[in-house]
């Protein structure tokens, strides 16, 4: 009976304070850790070859195509950092100590805000890119964008350390037994995390995306009635509209589907202890989220042929020539 309570324990050793393993069936948790495991692979390949290719090809370097690259960076570290701990977190026990459940808690809130804040970003650059095309190169260039993304990682590093800070102080406050990485955050300031992180910016993505299909269905109407009497140069601001909502449609469906695997995370919140308590629905509601950082690379393989392109030039290793940054990848 000891040896029974002992192999169920996450550290035996420590008989008195370690918490109890969940019940496992290893056949089945062998096919859940190779399929994630799979995903967590595919997305840190295809992030990386967004942020190679965008940062490499200087025709890429784009105002929106930084919003895209801060973008991937961030789904690039849930690849990396948080997908392969959440691995291990399914298995029931926290085995990495104290600094790390530190830092993965910190990391994972962190990474969202950047995340939510990017698609704010992205989101209020193709408004204004459909909604005042005229301004757009004036109002939206390099080093405003450079700014923007840099000025949205240090809040989210900022605000994450405020509301975080006696966990960081020390990660155990709130474990109960040895063998757990528990966060709780008062109901006050999680309110306000909800509204500041989840109410607040998926408001604004729909309001604005909203505009900009209302006002790209009347352009495309207009330009469909005087299709026949425009000149060469109209010609060729039609060509830049129709690349502009082209943007907008792959943008606004990475938007969508960010929405999308985005609420289930937040839901638990809004329906009450009984889902917040059920650990199955919050593992599964974390990995809806996370998986989205798998898709976004993909949408951008089905709307760019830049992407596909520069993958292409990057695998087979055409970007160690010479001067292979002035390529022609539009």
């Amino acid at each position: 009976m000891e040896a029974l309570r002992e192999a169920d324990l996450c550290f035996p050793q420590l008989l008195n304070v370690s918490c109890l393993k969940p019940l496992q069936h290893h056949a089945e948790n062998l096919s859940i850790y190779i399929v994630l495991s799979c995903i967590s692979f595919i997305t840190v390949t295809l992030n990386l070859i967004v942020i190679i290719s965008i940062s490499h090809f200087r025709q890429l370097q784009t105002p929106t195509n930084l919003f895209l690259l801060s973008l991937a960076v961030s789904d690039f570290l849930v690849g990396l950092l948080l997908m392969p701990i959440q691995i291990l977190l399914t298995g029931g026990c926290w085995v990495l100590g104290s600094f790390m459940c530190g830092l993965f808690q910190f990391s994972s809130f962190m990474i969202t805000s950047a995340s939510v804040g990017t698609m704010v970003l992205i989101s209020a650059d193709r408004y204004l890119a459909i909604c005042d095309p005229l301004h757009y190169p004036t109002k939206v260039t390099l080093k405003r964008v450079k700014i923007c993304v840099c000025l949205c990682w240090a809040c989210a590093v900022i605000y994450n350390g405020i509301i975080m800070k006696d966990f960081l102080k020390n990660p155990d406050i709130y474990n109960s037994c040895y063998g757990e990485c528990v966060l709780l955050i008062d109901s006050l300031a999680g309110y306000f995390d909800i509204i500041l992180t989840f109410l607040g910016p998926v408001t604004v993505i729909i309001v604005l995306y909203l505009r900009v299909f209302v006002v790209a269905v009347s352009q495309a109407r207009a330009m469909r009635s005087h299709i026949a009497a425009v000149s060469v140069q109209g010609s060729l601001r039609i060509t830049a509209k129709k690349s502009e909502r082209k943007a907008a449609t792959a943008l606004g469906v990475v938007v969508v589907v960010f929405v999308v695997c985005f609420c289930p995370y937040f839901y638990p919140y809004f329906a009450g202890e009984e889902l917040l308590s059920n650990d199955k629905i919050l593992l599964i509601a974390i990995w809806i989220f996370l998986f989205n950082s798998c898709v976004n690379p993909i949408i951008y393989a089905f709307f760019y042929p830049w992407f596909r392109k520069s993958a292409q030039l990057i695998v087979t290793l055409h970007i160690l020539q010479p001067q292979s940054c002035d390529a022609n990848i539009l």
